[in-house]
């Protein structure tokens, strides 16, 4: 339709709205719902053939969930034992599984669930002291409740006695294959019965010096309930330690004298069951009335170098904690550890994060610092205050994505939160999965319609709209839909507490291959459509370059000699009915030299037809001349035309259900 070149600017105008006003959605069709502007497919036209070729930009961060990763028992018994449901091993992540991750444009791998945690498997005959399961989370613990930050998690290794050894082996191999390492540190809470036999010469456990005669004392690591003993939680519709097996260890009971305050902050001896009642709060020198028993960092601090950060706290004093956590950090950089995920980070002191984080800026300037961040009130603190180098887009870019995919949401909240957050934009972390969320592919997310599908047009948004990092979770990219009922996890999310399998991230084990042996053809489409968007966002310069939001906001188009309206069109985009608005998201990402015209189609169930309209100041600012542009789809091939006559830059697209173009011009 754009092969014959418009000779004039009103003709543009009125083409443009003749176009634009035939704009509608109709259902899915067996055959392909053909495009209306000239385009043509070309297979050697792929994202290999057409990234330009540059260094990576932006980081990608790959969770792995270290127990359940290299898993290749499929039993998934409720509340199996390691021998009934198995464990995956450090020695599972192979040079060819690791090659498997990286593929993913992967620069760090987040390795979950690493230090040594309470777990219910009997280890006693390594010298590990037995973990009691009144207050252990499933069968397999919380990863969050750490009880020696000195030695890893011994279900990891196929000799627990070598487990250090085993895992500074996969810091190594994970090296050698052109990734880097991230492991949890947990500043907030640790297990209730902390206690390490690892500990460096000269370091003491967390509360074997507190003088528990006090609730609180600046330099005590705990908060106590003095003169009351801890209790064990009541439980709640029927819950059962380990599924009601009989173990000389779970009898309701669970010395502790007097009671700590537990981890999320309950000053009850007795926490709630839905309290983390499987820890306890690590005290900061917050006094019990929310006042702070240490210097505050000046106002000026917001910009002020790590160095700077690091000078102001070379001549303080400060509590006890912060130098355990402090002593924690910089041992594991000196095991090879490259940085760490801290979770959540908003519930301890910015202060403390300024002098954690400059002291391991000191050590390793590019170490990764990742946090767990909630309050977006807060955000700017913790990157500027706090030297965090990204946190979780979690309340705000997550959350809105997760409605939209959901079908309820507006695609433009996406560009106001994309508006408020410019400053700060390429330090949030960008996600769709973790091991806090539902899985798409979940019935309860969004498995019922467009399942793992819908996570594609979300992917492109995700990943694309920011220089922000990307971070994809283990089995994310084959449709991993966590429908396992494994114990104390819930289903929807595959369970961080319990030992299994994970069905189709199992698939693309194939056994230990790692080649996608086994996975049916959706899913190797799906994993394959991963990598393509992947390379994009890790390579594209047009990445770290600027965002030009495209949005569905009716505008006027007037003769620029005779100030009289021409007709209304949409600005930047279509003139298509609201709801079919609500289900786009658009966007430009571009340099000086590169552009990169981006539409997501959350619709599950309609194809669309719709015309793209650039103005004159947005043309200007893409350096878009008159004349006709080719633009070629990096994920498909398919070339589109683009024609700039004066006023406009106009291109027609025919979108089918959950489809998105990532268009290079």
């Amino acid at each position: 339709m754009f092969e014959t070149k418009l000779t004039n600017w009103k003709q543009a105008v009125l083409f443009v709205f003749t176009c634009a006003v035939t704009i509608g959605c109709s259902p899915v069709s067996k055959e392909k719902v053909s495009t209306i502007s000239s385009h043509t497919q070309h297979d050697s036209m792929k994202v290999e053939h057409l990234l330009p070729t540059k260094p990576q930009g932006k980081p990608v961060v790959y969770q792995a969930f270290t127990r359940l990763f290299g898993n290749t028992n499929t039993t998934n018994k409720p509340w199996g034992t390691i021998d009934d449901n198995g464990v995956g091993k450090f020695s599972d992540f192979t040079d060819t599984a690791l090659q498997g991750i990286k593929e993913l444009g992967t620069t760090h791998i987040w390795y979950t669930g690493v230090p040594h945690h309470d777990v219910t498997t009997d280890y006693s005959a390594y010298g590990i002291t037995n973990d009691d399961p009144d207050v252990v989370k499933g069968r397999a613990g919380s990863p969050y409740a750490v009880k020696d930050y000195y030695s890893v998690n011994p279900d990891l290794a196929d000799d627990p006695a070598k487990r250090l050894q085993e895992f500074t082996a996969l810091i190594a191999r994970t090296h050698k294959n052109g990734m880097q390492v991230i492991i949890d540190i947990v500043p907030n809470h640790v297990a209730r019965n902390y206690h390490s036999l690892a500990k460096p010469e000269g370091i003491s456990d967390f509360g074997e010096q507190d003088d528990t005669t006090v609730e609180y004392d600046r330099d005590n690591n705990f908060y106590y309930v003095v003169g009351s003993d801890f209790q064990v939680p009541l439980p709640l519709d029927g819950y059962q330690p380990l599924g009601g097996e009989a173990y000389y260890l779970s009898d309701a009971q669970f010395a502790e004298s007097p009671a700590k305050w537990t981890g999320n902050g309950s000053r009850q001896a007795q926490p709630d069951f839905y309290d983390w009642y499987e820890t306890v709060k690590v005290n900061y020198g917050v006094k019990p009335d929310g006042s702070y028993d240490f210097v505050r960092l000046p106002e000026q601090y917001l910009h002020h170098s790590i160095q700077q950060h690091a000078a102001f706290w070379s001549d303080k004093t400060v509590p006890d904690s912060w130098v355990k956590f402090r002593d924690i950090a910089l041992y594991w950089l000196d095991k090879g550890v490259d940085g760490f995920r801290y979770d959540m980070a908003e519930m301890v002191p910015v202060e403390f994060w300024s002098y954690l984080n400059s002291s391991i800026k000191l050590k390793n300037p590019q170490a990764f610092l990742l946090a767990e961040v909630y309050n977006p009130d807060m955000y700017r603190r913790y990157i500027q205050m706090g030297k965090m180098d990204y946190l979780y887009d979690k309340v705000e870019f997550y959350d809105t994505l997760k409605v939209i995919m959901q079908g309820n949401g507006k695609g433009k909240t996406l560009h106001q939160i994309q508006a408020n957050h410019q400053d700060i934009e390429q330090h949030m972390l960008h996600f769709l999965e973790n091991h806090d969320e539902q899985r798409i592919a979940s019935d309860d997310f969004a498995g019922k319609v467009g399942g793992a599908q819908m996570g594609k047009p979300a992917l492109v948004v995700s990943a694309l709209i920011s220089r922000s990092p990307t971070l994809l979770y283990f089995g994310q990219e084959v449709g991993e839909d966590g429908s396992e009922d494994l114990g104390f996890g819930n289903p929807s999310r595959t369970s961080i507490f319990d030992y299994g399998g994970v069905p189709a991230h199992q698939r693309w084990m194939n056994n230990g291959k790692f080649d996608g042996g086994q996975l049916s053809a959706s899913e190797t489409a799906l994993r394959s459509f991963y990598i393509d968007v992947m390379k994009i966002s890790a390579f594209h310069p047009a990445m770290l370059g600027d965002y030009m939001p495209l949005n569905f906001k009716a505008d006027q188009i007037s003769d620029p000699q005779t100030g009289e309206v021409i007709k209304s069109v949409i600005r930047s985009e279509i003139e298509i009915e609201t709801e079919s608005a609500d289900k786009l998201v658009a966007f430009v990402r571009y340099t000086d030299n590169q552009r990169v015209l981006v539409v997501s189609h959350f619709d599950q169930l309609r194809a669309i037809n719709l015309a793209v309209v650039l103005t004159a100041v947005q043309l200007e600012t893409l350096k878009l001349t008159s004349g006709g542009y080719l633009g070629v789809d990096l994920l498909t091939g398919t070339e589109h035309s683009l024609i700039v006559e004066e006023a406009l830059g106009v291109m027609e697209l025919s979108l089918e259900p959950m489809q998105s173009v990532v268009i290079q011009l």
